[in-house]
């Protein structure tokens, strides 16, 4: 008998460890738009909300890599709320007063194109443009600081969540700040 649960232990972690799972393995601590705003009402921080659809290549490299390098998943966990917010879905979203919709929401769509999200138009245009990914910082009062577009490996987010979370963004601009950045995380073989 115990050599049979032996077994069965030996199998289960076998198992988890090929599908990736590891018991104990960090992760950033996603949350619904509503759930960071109630979090920020009892603990002020910034949040870094994730703008993504589930046909998005980029997006999906971004989950795999950027939101899984170890130095992203503490700093984000350490300095935000972190969001994960699905830019065609159907959800309706309670957000600073108003409500954000889907309605031009195909169902028969929902793991390609689909309608953009009312919220995704409020929140994620750069230059008038709405582009996958993008992660749009809040500061502690739920304003938009800045919606930054594209795929981003972790060296290229490290000085971006720094900037936005040390409050550099109020009184150096982008250009200095990247000047004199130091990175504690290397630059990626691209």
């Amino acid at each position: 008998m115990r050599y049979q649960k032996l077994i069965f232990l030996s199998t289960l972690l076998f198992a988890f460890s090929t599908i990736g799972f590891r018991p104990g393995e960090k992760k950033i601590e996603w949350l619904s738009l509503e759930e960071a705003v109630a979090l920020n009402a009892k603990k002020p921080k910034k949040m870094m909300i994730d703008i993504h659809t589930v046909w998005c290549g980029p997006c999906k490299r971004m989950d795999q890599v950027t939101f899984q390098h170890p130095f992203v998943i503490d700093y984000v966990n350490k300095h935000y709320y972190a969001v994960k917010f699905n830019a065609e879905g159907n959800d309706t979203v309670a957000f600073k007063g108003n409500l954000y919709m889907n309605p031009q929401y195909d169902p028969a769509k929902a793991r390609t194109r689909n309608g953009t999200h009312q919220l995704t138009r409020a929140l994620a245009p750069v230059n008038g443009r709405i582009a996958y990914p993008t992660v749009v910082y809040l500061d502690e009062d739920v304003n938009v600081i800045q919606a930054v577009q594209g795929s981003l490996m972790p060296s290229q987010i490290e000085p971006i969540l720094k900037y936005f979370a040390s409050d550099s963004y109020k009184h150096i601009a982008w250009s200095d700040y990247q000047k004199e950045f130091v990175p504690e995380v290397p630059a990626e073989n691209k």
